[in-house]
């Protein structure tokens, strides 16, 4: 079996969400972020931030600017004690302005592109591993990608499109609690196993 990873979403999800910002001093964690980070490192998952970055397709800001916001997540975490496996960025938008990024593609969410690159760079298993995000586009990719799905309910999603495709297999309030339900499945899970083979 592989790596159990957890596919964080950036903007709203992991970070405080300040639209198309790549200013890197703006940058801070989300409410229950660094709790869900430990938990989760300590409970044997890898995490993966996994972003569309459409400021990228519409000129606000060239890709290379995203460098610096991915090391400073990486810092950011690693100063925790619960470093990033990886930081995956999709800077694509079909109505984009910029002709390279202007187009459909299979990276940018709800497509799974991010998180089935990221698994298989990695030797992650998608049927281990889960998708947090604050937008039900989040819970698409996860879903699309095999993985189990938790959707932060802090007013992020104006749409509420609630198909059998975008239905999280929980809602939660913050990061903390998210985790807090993955170790939660984890242990039942556990549990069940070892009492089916009794």
């Amino acid at each position: 079996m592989g790596l159990k990873a957890v596919f964080v979403d950036k903007d709203g999800t992991l970070i405080e969400n300040v639209p198309f910002n790549v200013d890197p001093a703006r940058i801070r964690f989300a409410k229950g972020a660094a709790f869900c980070l430990h938990l989760l490192h300590d409970s044997g998952y890898a995490v993966v931030v996994v972003s569309n970055q459409s400021g990228v397709a519409h000129g606000f800001f060239p890709e290379s600017a995203l460098q610096g916001v991915r090391e400073r997540l990486e810092r950011m975490c690693a100063r925790i004690g619960a470093p990033l496996l990886d930081v995956c960025f999709c800077p694509h938008h079909p109505g984009g302005v910029v002709p390279e990024y202007a187009v459909s593609c299979f990276c940018r969410k709800p497509a799974p592109g991010l998180i089935l690159r990221a698994a298989r760079a990695h030797g992650i298993d998608l049927r281990s591993s889960w998708v947090i995000g604050d937008i039900l586009n989040d819970i698409a990719a996860g879903r699309r990608a095999g993985c189990r799905t938790i959707l932060i309910n802090n007013g992020s999603e104006t749409e509420w499109m609630l198909t059998e495709n975008r239905m999280p297999d929980c809602f939660v309030e913050d990061l903390a609690e998210a985790a807090l339900v993955i170790v939660a499945r984890d242990r039942d899970g556990a549990g069940r196993a070892r009492r089916g083979a009794a």
